[in-house]
């Protein structure tokens, strides 16, 4: 029986998992009765150790995986009945972002979804521009992306999602290989996006990076939500049977790192009546 803690969120809800099952082919399965739903406006920790869960589940959420059983709903509608309006809605960022990187030059990167889009010259260089100041990369346009470094590569490919102005953003394990500096460059980045009002996803086993920011913490284990509630509600005993460690017993990335709402992204361009 799940250990469940619910939040009030009062936004409007932009995915649902409902009692989602996911069977492999030998039997095994990998998402057992999973329900979770996700709110405008929201930062959702999503946790659990590797091959807890977490992963298949949000590829769910964008079409990329088929439910065995229940159902995955955007805006209330099922996700195979809408699935262009939900790739263009909800961005996700993989683990092995290098693969994510399509261009020859940062800018070329940026502007490719975009393209795709069928954006005018000067909407596309507007959203290229947008999208390296919010990721702090701006003076990189005209880098070559093997040139830079992990915590870049890794900044770049959120970006790249950003240009196509997603309502909600997906991160599967967003530090992994980064060095100290490289996290607090994603960490000041996810503070800015909370700032703005950007719905986060970010998928981790690394809690004590990221609670300090979090709306919402929910842990997965073997298939399973075990926790969904405030991130600071959980009993601290919780944390080591699922795998994890106790976020609040290792408190220095909040120190690290501005509070969100202490350095805001830059305004949108008024022109665009684009949703984030």
């Amino acid at each position: 029986m799940s250990d469940r803690a619910h939040v009030e969120i009062s936004h409007a809800e932009i995915l649902r998992a409902e009692t989602l099952t996911h069977r492999f082919p030998d039997g095994k399965e990998g998402l057992v009765g999973v329900d979770l739903a996700v709110h405008e406006g929201e930062f959702l920790l999503l946790a659990g150790r590797n091959g807890s869960g977490k992963t298949l589940l949000v590829r769910h959420f964008v079409g990329l995986s088929t439910p065995s059983s229940g159902r995955v709903l955007y805006r209330g509608r099922p996700v195979g009945e809408c699935l262009r309006e939900v790739r263009r809605a909800v961005g996700f960022v993989f683990q092995d972002t290098e693969s994510q990187i399509l261009g020859q030059t940062v800018a070329e990167d940026l502007a490719f979804g975009p393209a795709n889009l069928r954006l005018d010259r000067r909407e596309i260089s507007f959203r290229v521009d947008e999208s390296l100041a919010i990721a702090r990369l701006e003076g990189m346009k005209d880098r070559r992306p093997e040139t830079l470094s992990g915590g870049e590569k890794r900044r770049l490919a959120v970006a790249a999602v950003l240009a196509m102005r997603p309502e909600c953003l997906i991160l599967d394990e967003p530090f992994a290989n980064l060095d100290l500096e490289s996290v607090r460059d994603i960490l000041r980045l996810f503070a800015d996006l909370k700032t703005a009002g950007k719905t986060l996803i970010i998928l981790t086993h690394e809690l004590e990076k990221t609670v300090h920011l979090a709306d919402r913490l929910a842990i997965m284990d073997k298939g399973r939500i075990v926790y969904d509630g405030k991130p600071d509600d959980p009993d601290p005993g919780l944390y080591l049977p699922h795998g994890l460690a106790d976020p609040y017993a290792q408190a220095l990335w909040s120190s690290l790192v501005p509070a969100a709402g202490s350095s805001p992204p830059p305004e949108s361009s008024p022109a665009s009546g684009d949703a984030r």
